[in-house]
Protein backbone atom coordinates (compact mmCIF):
# COMPACT_ATOMS: atom_id res chain seq x y z
CA UNK A 1 0.00 0.00 0.00
CA UNK A 2 0.88 3.76 -0.68
CA UNK A 3 1.88 6.02 2.31
CA UNK A 4 -1.15 7.05 2.76
CA UNK A 5 -1.48 5.76 6.12
CA UNK A 6 -1.76 9.32 8.11
CA UNK A 7 -4.19 10.75 6.04
CA UNK A 8 -6.87 11.90 8.39
CA UNK A 9 -9.68 13.14 6.17
CA UNK A 10 -11.09 10.67 3.89
CA UNK A 11 -14.47 11.36 4.63
CA UNK A 12 -17.11 14.27 4.37
CA UNK A 13 -17.38 17.91 3.03
CA UNK A 14 -13.38 18.25 3.27
CA UNK A 15 -13.32 15.18 0.40
CA UNK A 16 -16.11 16.61 -1.21
CA UNK A 17 -14.73 19.79 -3.47
CA UNK A 18 -11.98 17.56 -5.02
CA UNK A 19 -14.42 14.89 -6.18
CA UNK A 20 -16.60 17.70 -8.17
CA UNK A 21 -13.65 19.52 -9.36
CA UNK A 22 -11.90 16.50 -11.11
CA UNK A 23 -15.18 16.44 -14.01
CA UNK A 24 -13.92 19.96 -14.88
CA UNK A 25 -10.24 18.84 -15.11
CA UNK A 26 -10.73 15.69 -16.73
CA UNK A 27 -9.63 16.84 -20.13
CA UNK A 28 -6.15 18.13 -19.36
CA UNK A 29 -5.76 16.22 -16.72
CA UNK A 30 -5.76 12.77 -17.73
CA UNK A 31 -2.28 13.80 -19.61
CA UNK A 32 -0.57 15.29 -16.94
CA UNK A 33 -2.08 12.94 -14.00
CA UNK A 34 0.44 10.94 -11.75
CA UNK A 35 2.38 7.25 -13.65
CA UNK A 36 0.98 5.63 -10.82
CA UNK A 37 -0.72 2.27 -10.29
CA UNK A 38 -4.05 2.00 -9.66
CA UNK A 39 -6.26 -0.18 -8.64
CA UNK A 40 -9.74 -0.11 -10.72
CA UNK A 41 -13.16 -2.39 -9.84
CA UNK A 42 -16.15 -3.63 -11.81
CA UNK A 43 -19.08 -4.58 -9.65
CA UNK A 44 -21.71 -6.60 -10.94
CA UNK A 45 -24.97 -8.46 -10.16
CA UNK A 46 -22.46 -12.05 -10.50
CA UNK A 47 -18.68 -10.89 -10.27
CA UNK A 48 -16.45 -8.18 -8.85
CA UNK A 49 -13.52 -7.67 -10.21
CA UNK A 50 -10.47 -5.97 -9.38
CA UNK A 51 -6.79 -5.25 -11.31
CA UNK A 52 -3.99 -3.15 -10.97
CA UNK A 53 -3.54 -1.11 -14.05
CA UNK A 54 -0.61 1.24 -15.22
CA UNK A 55 -0.71 4.57 -16.95
CA UNK A 56 -0.82 3.38 -19.84
CA UNK A 57 -4.18 1.03 -19.59
CA UNK A 58 -1.56 -1.96 -19.12
CA UNK A 59 -3.70 -4.86 -16.22
CA UNK A 60 -0.97 -6.28 -14.18
CA UNK A 61 -2.56 -8.28 -11.87
CA UNK A 62 -6.38 -9.40 -11.88
CA UNK A 63 -8.25 -10.84 -9.13
CA UNK A 64 -12.29 -11.59 -9.42
CA UNK A 65 -14.89 -12.90 -6.61
CA UNK A 66 -18.52 -13.71 -7.03
CA UNK A 67 -20.92 -11.32 -5.65
CA UNK A 68 -21.78 -12.02 -2.60
CA UNK A 69 -25.10 -14.31 -2.24
CA UNK A 70 -26.23 -12.15 0.49
CA UNK A 71 -25.70 -8.80 -1.91
CA UNK A 72 -28.90 -7.24 0.14
CA UNK A 73 -26.35 -6.42 2.75
CA UNK A 74 -24.12 -3.27 0.77
CA UNK A 75 -21.32 -4.18 3.76
CA UNK A 76 -20.88 -7.57 2.22
CA UNK A 77 -19.74 -6.31 -0.93
CA UNK A 78 -17.87 -3.98 0.37
CA UNK A 79 -15.94 -6.40 2.66
CA UNK A 80 -15.12 -8.21 -0.88
CA UNK A 81 -14.09 -5.11 -2.15
CA UNK A 82 -11.95 -4.46 0.49
CA UNK A 83 -10.22 -7.95 0.75
CA UNK A 84 -9.97 -7.71 -2.76
CA UNK A 85 -7.92 -4.29 -2.51
CA UNK A 86 -5.39 -5.16 0.55
CA UNK A 87 -4.90 -8.44 -1.56
CA UNK A 88 -3.25 -6.61 -4.68
CA UNK A 89 -1.96 -4.11 -2.14
CA UNK A 90 0.82 -6.76 -0.83
CA UNK A 91 2.13 -6.83 -3.83
CA UNK A 92 1.66 -3.90 -5.85
CA UNK A 93 2.11 -0.38 -4.50
CA UNK A 94 -1.52 1.25 -4.61
CA UNK A 95 -2.11 4.91 -4.70
CA UNK A 96 -6.01 5.47 -5.82
CA UNK A 97 -8.98 2.89 -6.07
CA UNK A 98 -11.70 3.57 -8.99
CA UNK A 99 -15.19 1.71 -8.50
CA UNK A 100 -17.24 0.74 -11.52
CA UNK A 101 -20.56 0.08 -10.53
CA UNK A 102 -23.72 -0.79 -12.30
CA UNK A 103 -26.06 1.58 -11.18
CA UNK A 104 -27.19 5.14 -10.68
CA UNK A 105 -24.40 7.12 -9.13
CA UNK A 106 -25.29 10.70 -7.83
CA UNK A 107 -23.11 13.93 -9.33
CA UNK A 108 -20.48 14.04 -6.54
CA UNK A 109 -19.74 10.68 -6.99
CA UNK A 110 -20.02 9.38 -3.99
CA UNK A 111 -23.45 7.49 -3.52
CA UNK A 112 -25.11 4.37 -5.31
CA UNK A 113 -28.52 6.05 -5.64
CA UNK A 114 -29.96 3.15 -7.20
CA UNK A 115 -28.27 -0.55 -8.30
CA UNK A 116 -31.01 -3.07 -10.23
CA UNK A 117 -28.60 -6.11 -9.61
CA UNK A 118 -27.53 -5.07 -6.06
CA UNK A 119 -29.61 -3.61 -3.35
CA UNK A 120 -27.45 -0.44 -2.53
CA UNK A 121 -30.40 2.38 -2.21
CA UNK A 122 -28.32 6.04 -1.45
CA UNK A 123 -25.41 4.12 -0.24
CA UNK A 124 -22.42 6.66 0.32
CA UNK A 125 -19.79 3.90 -1.21
CA UNK A 126 -17.42 6.35 -1.85
CA UNK A 127 -16.94 7.43 2.14
CA UNK A 128 -18.02 4.11 3.42
CA UNK A 129 -15.09 2.60 1.37
CA UNK A 130 -12.42 5.69 1.90
CA UNK A 131 -12.89 4.86 5.89
CA UNK A 132 -11.22 1.83 5.46
CA UNK A 133 -8.84 2.22 2.78
CA UNK A 134 -5.99 4.19 3.13
CA UNK A 135 -5.96 5.33 -0.44
CA UNK A 136 -8.45 7.76 -2.24
CA UNK A 137 -11.14 6.14 -4.04
CA UNK A 138 -13.70 7.44 -6.93
CA UNK A 139 -16.85 6.20 -7.78
CA UNK A 140 -18.59 5.90 -11.05
CA UNK A 141 -21.25 4.09 -13.33
CA UNK A 142 -19.79 1.41 -14.81
CA UNK A 143 -20.71 2.54 -18.85
CA UNK A 144 -18.75 6.11 -18.16
CA UNK A 145 -15.66 4.18 -16.99
CA UNK A 146 -15.80 1.60 -19.82
CA UNK A 147 -16.46 4.46 -22.63
CA UNK A 148 -13.59 6.57 -20.88
CA UNK A 149 -11.70 3.32 -21.34
CA UNK A 150 -12.35 3.42 -25.01
CA UNK A 151 -11.69 6.58 -25.37
CA UNK A 152 -8.23 6.37 -23.89
CA UNK A 153 -7.03 3.29 -24.74
CA UNK A 154 -9.14 1.13 -27.57
CA UNK A 155 -12.28 1.60 -30.22
CA UNK A 156 -12.48 5.53 -29.41
CA UNK A 157 -8.96 6.68 -29.46
CA UNK A 158 -8.93 9.99 -31.03
CA UNK A 159 -12.94 10.96 -31.11
CA UNK A 160 -13.60 14.22 -29.69
CA UNK A 161 -17.79 13.33 -29.65
CA UNK A 162 -18.27 9.81 -28.50
CA UNK A 163 -21.05 7.78 -27.56
CA UNK A 164 -20.57 4.02 -26.00
CA UNK A 165 -23.40 1.98 -25.39
CA UNK A 166 -22.95 -1.26 -23.81
CA UNK A 167 -25.32 -4.40 -24.39
CA UNK A 168 -25.06 -6.81 -22.35
CA UNK A 169 -28.40 -8.03 -20.04
CA UNK A 170 -29.70 -5.01 -20.58
CA UNK A 171 -28.75 -1.82 -22.25
CA UNK A 172 -26.22 1.09 -20.84
CA UNK A 173 -24.38 3.88 -22.21
CA UNK A 174 -22.10 7.10 -21.65
CA UNK A 175 -21.65 10.22 -23.67
CA UNK A 176 -17.89 11.73 -23.77
CA UNK A 177 -17.62 15.26 -25.37
CA UNK A 178 -13.80 17.08 -25.47
CA UNK A 179 -12.18 14.23 -23.39
CA UNK A 180 -15.16 14.86 -20.49
CA UNK A 181 -17.58 12.26 -19.49
CA UNK A 182 -21.31 14.18 -19.79
CA UNK A 183 -23.12 12.72 -16.41
CA UNK A 184 -25.84 15.32 -16.44
CA UNK A 185 -27.33 17.71 -13.79
CA UNK A 186 -27.67 14.19 -11.39
CA UNK A 187 -25.18 12.07 -12.99
CA UNK A 188 -27.50 9.78 -14.33
CA UNK A 189 -26.80 10.37 -17.62
CA UNK A 190 -26.71 7.68 -20.81
CA UNK A 191 -29.65 5.25 -19.76
CA UNK A 192 -30.10 4.59 -23.25
CA UNK A 193 -31.80 1.38 -22.70
CA UNK A 194 -35.23 3.16 -21.65
CA UNK A 195 -35.53 5.37 -24.01
CA UNK A 196 -39.43 4.07 -25.50
CA UNK A 197 -38.94 3.11 -28.81
CA UNK A 198 -42.57 1.20 -29.33
CA UNK A 199 -45.32 2.76 -26.94
CA UNK A 200 -46.99 -0.03 -25.21
CA UNK A 201 -44.61 -2.61 -26.09
CA UNK A 202 -42.62 -5.00 -23.93
CA UNK A 203 -42.77 -4.73 -20.25
CA UNK A 204 -39.54 -3.54 -19.02
CA UNK A 205 -38.64 -4.55 -15.32
CA UNK A 206 -37.86 -0.18 -14.90
CA UNK A 207 -41.81 -0.31 -15.03
CA UNK A 208 -42.69 0.93 -18.45
CA UNK A 209 -43.14 0.00 -21.85
CA UNK A 210 -41.66 -0.79 -24.92
CA UNK A 211 -37.92 0.24 -23.87
CA UNK A 212 -35.03 -0.06 -25.82
CA UNK A 213 -33.30 -2.95 -24.27
CA UNK A 214 -36.29 -4.90 -24.68
CA UNK A 215 -35.30 -4.94 -28.53
CA UNK A 216 -31.95 -4.75 -28.76
CA UNK A 217 -29.87 -6.57 -25.97
CA UNK A 218 -28.89 -9.90 -24.35
CA UNK A 219 -32.56 -10.36 -22.63
CA UNK A 220 -33.88 -9.69 -25.64
CA UNK A 221 -31.86 -12.00 -27.51
CA UNK A 222 -32.56 -14.90 -25.21
CA UNK A 223 -36.36 -13.99 -25.24
CA UNK A 224 -37.08 -14.58 -28.43
CA UNK A 225 -35.01 -17.94 -29.09
CA UNK A 226 -37.01 -19.07 -26.37
CA UNK A 227 -40.80 -17.84 -27.38
CA UNK A 228 -39.54 -19.65 -30.50
CA UNK A 229 -38.39 -22.76 -28.95
CA UNK A 230 -41.75 -22.84 -26.72
CA UNK A 231 -43.70 -22.59 -29.91
CA UNK A 232 -41.47 -25.75 -31.21
CA UNK A 233 -41.08 -23.42 -34.19
CA UNK A 234 -39.17 -25.13 -37.67
CA UNK A 235 -36.95 -22.75 -37.52
CA UNK A 236 -35.92 -23.50 -33.87
CA UNK A 237 -35.08 -27.30 -34.37
CA UNK A 238 -31.49 -26.38 -33.83
CA UNK A 239 -31.25 -25.25 -30.74
CA UNK A 240 -33.91 -27.23 -29.54
CA UNK A 241 -31.23 -29.95 -30.49
CA UNK A 242 -28.52 -28.32 -28.91
CA UNK A 243 -30.11 -27.60 -25.92
CA UNK A 244 -31.82 -31.32 -25.52
CA UNK A 245 -35.30 -30.03 -25.28
CA UNK A 246 -34.35 -27.61 -22.15
CA UNK A 247 -35.64 -24.50 -23.13
CA UNK A 248 -34.15 -22.90 -20.14
CA UNK A 249 -30.90 -23.68 -20.56
CA UNK A 250 -31.00 -21.03 -24.29
CA UNK A 251 -28.45 -18.58 -22.99
CA UNK A 252 -26.69 -15.36 -25.48
CA UNK A 253 -23.61 -16.73 -25.77
CA UNK A 254 -24.99 -20.20 -27.00
CA UNK A 255 -27.31 -18.29 -29.85
CA UNK A 256 -23.94 -16.28 -30.76
CA UNK A 257 -21.72 -19.45 -31.01
CA UNK A 258 -24.67 -21.42 -33.03
CA UNK A 259 -24.97 -18.42 -35.43
CA UNK A 260 -20.93 -18.34 -36.07
CA UNK A 261 -22.28 -22.22 -37.50
CA UNK A 262 -24.58 -21.17 -39.61
CA UNK A 263 -27.89 -22.17 -37.88
CA UNK A 264 -30.45 -19.89 -39.88
CA UNK A 265 -32.28 -19.01 -37.02
CA UNK A 266 -29.86 -17.62 -34.64
CA UNK A 267 -28.28 -15.06 -37.71
CA UNK A 268 -31.51 -14.29 -38.05
CA UNK A 269 -32.51 -13.09 -34.17
CA UNK A 270 -29.06 -11.52 -34.23
CA UNK A 271 -29.73 -9.74 -37.47
CA UNK A 272 -33.21 -8.46 -35.77
CA UNK A 273 -31.42 -7.28 -32.80
CA UNK A 274 -29.13 -5.54 -34.50
CA UNK A 275 -31.38 -3.66 -36.99
CA UNK A 276 -33.06 -2.14 -33.51
CA UNK A 277 -29.34 -1.45 -32.48
CA UNK A 278 -29.29 0.98 -35.20
CA UNK A 279 -32.88 2.31 -35.13
CA UNK A 280 -31.63 3.52 -31.27
CA UNK A 281 -28.53 4.50 -32.63
CA UNK A 282 -30.07 7.10 -35.37
CA UNK A 283 -32.11 8.03 -32.25
CA UNK A 284 -29.39 9.35 -30.58
CA UNK A 285 -26.97 10.53 -33.57
CA UNK A 286 -30.01 12.66 -33.60
CA UNK A 287 -30.02 14.20 -30.58
CA UNK A 288 -26.49 14.24 -29.72
CA UNK A 289 -24.38 14.25 -33.11
CA UNK A 290 -21.33 11.98 -31.97
CA UNK A 291 -18.30 10.94 -34.47
CA UNK A 292 -18.34 7.78 -33.13
CA UNK A 293 -20.49 5.13 -32.03
CA UNK A 294 -18.92 2.46 -29.47
CA UNK A 295 -20.44 -0.63 -29.00
CA UNK A 296 -19.61 -2.75 -26.00
CA UNK A 297 -20.86 -5.45 -23.07
CA UNK A 298 -21.30 -9.66 -23.80
CA UNK A 299 -23.32 -9.19 -26.90
CA UNK A 300 -20.94 -7.34 -28.99
CA UNK A 301 -19.03 -10.53 -29.02
CA UNK A 302 -21.12 -11.52 -31.91
CA UNK A 303 -19.21 -8.82 -33.84
CA UNK A 304 -20.42 -8.30 -37.46
CA UNK A 305 -23.41 -10.92 -37.02
CA UNK A 306 -24.65 -7.70 -35.31
CA UNK A 307 -23.22 -4.52 -36.20
CA UNK A 308 -23.00 -5.00 -39.16
CA UNK A 309 -26.71 -5.22 -39.68
CA UNK A 310 -26.64 -2.30 -37.17
CA UNK A 311 -24.76 0.04 -39.34
CA UNK A 312 -27.10 -1.15 -42.47
CA UNK A 313 -30.59 0.15 -40.14
CA UNK A 314 -28.00 3.35 -38.83
CA UNK A 315 -27.86 4.32 -42.50
CA UNK A 316 -31.58 3.69 -43.26
CA UNK A 317 -33.13 5.83 -40.42
CA UNK A 318 -30.71 8.28 -39.67
CA UNK A 319 -31.93 11.99 -39.91
CA UNK A 320 -30.90 14.08 -42.97
CA UNK A 321 -28.84 10.87 -44.27
CA UNK A 322 -27.19 11.85 -47.23
CA UNK A 323 -27.27 15.23 -46.78
CA UNK A 324 -24.63 15.27 -43.43
CA UNK A 325 -21.46 13.09 -42.26
CA UNK A 326 -22.12 9.84 -40.95
CA UNK A 327 -21.02 8.60 -37.63
CA UNK A 328 -18.62 5.86 -37.04
CA UNK A 329 -19.49 2.44 -35.61
CA UNK A 330 -17.00 0.64 -33.99
CA UNK A 331 -17.27 -2.53 -31.97
CA UNK A 332 -14.88 -2.16 -28.35
CA UNK A 333 -11.29 -3.14 -27.87
CA UNK A 334 -11.31 -3.62 -24.34
CA UNK A 335 -13.72 -6.30 -24.13
CA UNK A 336 -15.01 -7.14 -20.13
CA UNK A 337 -12.14 -5.64 -18.63
CA UNK A 338 -13.11 -2.08 -19.79
CA UNK A 339 -14.97 -1.02 -17.23
CA UNK A 340 -12.25 -1.97 -14.75
CA UNK A 341 -9.59 -0.20 -16.98
CA UNK A 342 -11.36 2.51 -16.76
CA UNK A 343 -12.45 2.76 -13.49
CA UNK A 344 -8.54 2.62 -12.49
CA UNK A 345 -7.82 5.16 -15.06
CA UNK A 346 -10.21 7.87 -13.66
CA UNK A 347 -9.05 7.26 -10.23
CA UNK A 348 -5.26 8.31 -11.45
CA UNK A 349 -7.52 12.12 -11.74
CA UNK A 350 -7.71 12.21 -7.99
CA UNK A 351 -4.60 10.70 -7.29
CA UNK A 352 -2.32 13.77 -7.66
CA UNK A 353 -3.96 16.32 -5.25
CA UNK A 354 -4.04 13.62 -2.40
CA UNK A 355 -0.19 12.59 -3.60
CA UNK A 356 1.21 16.60 -3.29
CA UNK A 357 -0.95 16.84 -0.30
CA UNK A 358 0.82 13.53 1.10
CA UNK A 359 4.01 14.65 0.25
CA UNK A 360 3.51 18.58 1.57
CA UNK A 361 2.56 16.39 5.16
CA UNK A 362 6.14 14.62 4.27
CA UNK A 363 7.85 17.40 3.27
CA UNK A 364 6.38 19.47 6.78
CA UNK A 365 7.43 16.48 9.14
CA UNK A 366 11.14 16.40 7.70
CA UNK A 367 11.18 20.13 8.66
CA UNK A 368 9.93 19.76 11.69
CA UNK A 369 12.48 16.59 12.23
CA UNK A 370 15.62 19.10 10.80
CA UNK A 371 14.51 21.91 13.71
CA UNK A 372 13.78 19.27 16.42
CA UNK A 373 17.62 17.82 15.49
CA UNK A 374 19.07 21.11 15.75
CA UNK A 375 17.24 22.30 18.78
CA UNK A 376 18.95 18.53 20.17
CA UNK A 377 22.48 19.84 18.89
CA UNK A 378 22.05 23.41 20.16
CA UNK A 379 21.54 21.52 23.39
CA UNK A 380 24.20 19.58 23.26
CA UNK A 381 26.65 21.76 22.24
CA UNK A 382 25.44 24.28 25.08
Amino acid sequence: MSTYGNFTAPIGSRRAPALRTVGTRERRSHLTAPRVPTVGIDIGGTKVMAGVVDADGNILEKLRAETPDKSKSPKVVEDTIVELVLDLSDRHDVHAVGIGAAGWVDADRNRILFAPHLSWRNEPLRDRLAGRLAVPVLVDNDANSAAWAEWRFGAGRGEDHLVMITLGTGIGGAILEDGQVKRGKYGVAGEFGHMQVVPGGHRCPCGNRGCWEQYSSGNALVREAKELAAADSPVAYGIIEHVKGNIADITGPMITELARDGDAMCIELLQDIGQWLGVGIANLAAALDPSCFVIGGGVSAADDLLIGPARDAFKRQLTGRGYRPEARIARAQLGPEAGMVGAADLARLVARRFRRANRRRVERHERYERYLETRRSARDSA
